[in-house]
């Protein structure tokens, strides 16, 4: 798919978590050395959630992440306030956001609670164009993205079939999930894939199938639109536990 690529499989959800602790660390301390801030767009799930209570507890990690210049956005929401259980950012902040030292506009959330999802698209998407100071056609550059995958080869809240797989121009959109009865927010491919960093982080076994096609598989992304992330001037990394991995050949990715 891209020689972008890398795919690593480690023990369980634990060593992932604790793997993309020191890559965020690493990529934190980077940024901040080049020019003075860092930017990362972060995901839901559970594997996340362990991910960000290392960072904000883990001695090792919370002293040298530099928080006061780092910079966080969300890479999809659900259609819920912000204090739902199903919400991305309740969790985020919960886990790691409430924990250590922030300013309130070093978060950028997105708006889940507007009854009008499209509202809360487009006030993202202007939110995304006035940080970045973005011109038309630029995009905004996350120096580190999280994600996730469904069973079915879903990430951020780019379903199978769904319109936000057909960006249009677009940098943030609502998305209809149909087999969820319910509308989504995300950020559009083009913005995934101006990432410096995209990290996967993918457990269980019924995800092996789905991932199996996303790696292995025909590129088919209205099916796997997983497949769609593929950083042009940048790389993905596919941090994989053992039982997700375990259809893959032999071939495919390190095993740790």
């Amino acid at each position: 798919m891209t020689v972008n690529r890398e795919v690593r499989i480690l023990a369980d959800g634990a060593a992932i978590a604790r793997r993309a602790a020191e890559l965020i660390v690493d990529a934190a301390t980077a940024a901040v050395r080049e020019r003075g801030v860092f930017t990362i767009s972060l995901a839901g799930g559970s594997t996340p959630k362990a991910l960000y209570g290392l960072l904000a507890t883990d001695p090792g990690f919370k002293s040298r992440m530099p928080w006061g210049k780092t910079q966080f956005f969300f890479g999809d929401e659900r259609h819920v306030p912000p204090d739902d259980p199903d919400s991305n950012f309740r969790m985020a902040n919960e886990s790691m956001l409430s924990k250590v030292s922030l300013k309130p506009e070093q978060v950028y959330r997105i708006k889940g609670e507007y009854e009008d999802a499209e509202k809360a698209a487009l006030e993202y998407e202007q939110t995304l164009r006035s940080y970045f100071k973005l011109s038309p056609g630029q995009l905004p550059r996350f120096d580190v993205l999280l994600l996730g995958m469904g069973d079915e080869g879903h990430t951020l809240s780019l379903f199978p079939g769904t319109k936000a797989l057909h960006d249009n121009g677009r940098l943030v959109m609502s998305n209809w999930i149909g087999k969820l009865y319910t509308q989504r927010v995300t950020i559009t491919a083009p913005v995934a894939n101006n990432s410096g960093l995209a990290i996967f982080m993918i457990t269980k076994a019924d995800k092996a199938l789905a991932l199996k096609g996303v790696l292995e598989g025909p590129t088919e992304p209205e099916q796997l639109p997983s497949q769609l992330i593929q950083p042009k001037h940048g790389k993905v990394l596919w941090l994989l536990d053992t039982t997700a991995a375990n259809k893959l050949a032999a071939g495919t990715g390190n095993r740790e």
